[in-house]
């Protein structure tokens, strides 16, 4: 049984957002072997009972508060435009977090440092360097391309100065992101794509010699917790998106679907509702309420009754990377999905039978009026929806793959040692 130390940028509980379902169904798998220390950053919004339930996981669990504000973003930007580090890395830097590193590799001889998503990753080096006897391996979870996902918002920026900060980002994150695969003894994605896009950063020779590295282990989620949603008829066609609404990526797509795809629908379906729900809707998103067929409830604390009369749900996705969880919820409570390509990126899908994909205006509004209008089809695809996420995306099973992962470095540590 091994002495672990898993860094997360957020607290993985409740399971509200995409990294959090990766992070505490890894938690939850690690623990059965291994003693884990859990040390997360805190925002102020986090539910008090979050950390008593990651601790009942955890043989421990350390919480250092994020602090944001307009002086440290300038002063970020600064040091990032100085440094040529992203700025979004520069503005998290923290010494509560150094601090509670330093106290706890003090005190534990940990054998191997997990860092989950490349945000973590200077602080995962910091934690191995600081154990000057019995460095611990280290792991980096990247779930993602960052480098891409910031790239790809770059290219749907209409805005030109917003536009050449996200590019120069875009290229930070390049250059950050292929030091931290070097630094790192093993690496984590959550698709092939991400691993493949990776790999890219380096010349040919380099990539042979860091291929190795990698292992491709999806986000998974647990079918036994999580029941199908029944199914009740509302007063009009619902279509529903859920999702971060300050995420930039769910805002663009939120707004293409409501002014390039909706009148589409509406030209066939009238009376049909499009709900947004999701945390921090911005203003532009709220604006669209003005429509009384469009409701905007940002954060609900139990989506339930809206699954319940979602008819169709979309994943409007024009950027992005890694997996979208938001698919695999979606498919455990047996919702019809319509999404973009991006949308559905990186996860294994059967279009047509479990999802309906389309990628333009025209095609998105087919897709998403043949599920309203076509119950048979709806049904179909509901059910094979939640068949296949228990047959291919069931944490039990798929997260096997990371023992061997974790059996390779701690035995080479050993070696070492």
């Amino acid at each position: 049984m091994a002495q672990i130390l898993f860094l997360t940028q957020v607290m993985p509980y409740p399971l509200d957002a995409g990294p959090k379902v990766r992070q505490y169904h890894m938690l939850r798998h690690l623990a059965k072997d291994h003693q884990v220390t859990l040390v997360a950053f805190t925002r102020a919004d986090d539910p008090p009972e979050a950390l008593e339930h990651l601790r009942g996981i955890c043989s421990a669990v350390h919480t250092v508060p994020m602090h944001r504000s307009l002086w440290r973003n300038i002063r970020a930007a600064a040091k990032g435009l100085l440094t040529g580090l992203p700025v979004i890395v520069t503005r998290d830097e923290a010494g509560e977090m150094t601090t509670t590193l330093r106290q706890l590799t003090g005190k534990v001889a940990f054998d191997l440092v997990h860092a989950d998503q490349l945000s973590m990753a200077s602080w995962g080096e910091l934690a191995a360097r600081m154990r000057k006897h019995h460095r611990p391996r280290t792991l980096l979870d990247e779930h993602n391309a960052v480098y891409l996902l910031v790239r790809r918002m770059a290219e749907t920026e209409s805005n030109h100065f917003r536009r050449a900060a996200m590019a120069r980002e875009a290229r930070a994150f390049a250059r950050y992101e292929a030091d931290m695969c070097r630094s790192f003894d093993a690496l984590l994605t959550v698709t092939e794509e991400d691993r493949q896009h990776l790999l890219s950063l380096f010349p040919p020779g380099e990539q042979e010699q860091l291929e190795k590295k990698f292992t491709v282990v999806p986000i998974c989620v647990d079918p036994e917790q999580v029941a199908p949603i029944v199914h009740h008829n509302g007063e009009a066609p619902t279509i529903l998106h859920l999702g971060t609404m300050f995420w930039p990526p769910n805002v663009n797509g939120v707004l293409w679907f409501a002014q390039h795809v909706l009148p589409l629908i509406h030209d066939q379906v009238p009376e049909a509702r499009f709900v947004v729900m999701g945390k921090n809707p911005p203003a532009e998103v709220q604006s669209l309420a003005s429509d009384p067929r469009i409701q905007v409830t940002g954060y609900v604390d139990d989506p339930a009754p809206y699954l319940a009369l979602a008819d169709v749900f979309i994943v409007p996705l024009h950027a992005g990377g890694g997996m979208r969880v938001k698919i695999l919820d979606a498919w455990l409570w047996e919702l019809p999905i319509v999404s973009t390509p991006i949308g559905a990126e990186g996860i294994e899908v059967q279009d047509g039978s479990n999802i309906l994909i389309a990628n333009d205006a025209p095609a998105f509004a087919r897709a998403t009026l043949r599920l309203l209008t076509d119950p048979i089809l709806n049904e179909q695809v509901r059910i094979e929806g939640r068949s296949w996420v228990q047959a291919k995306y069931a944490w039990q099973t798929a997260y096997q793959r990371v023992n061997q992962v974790y059996a390779d470095l701690l035995g080479r540590a050993e070696n070492h040692d």
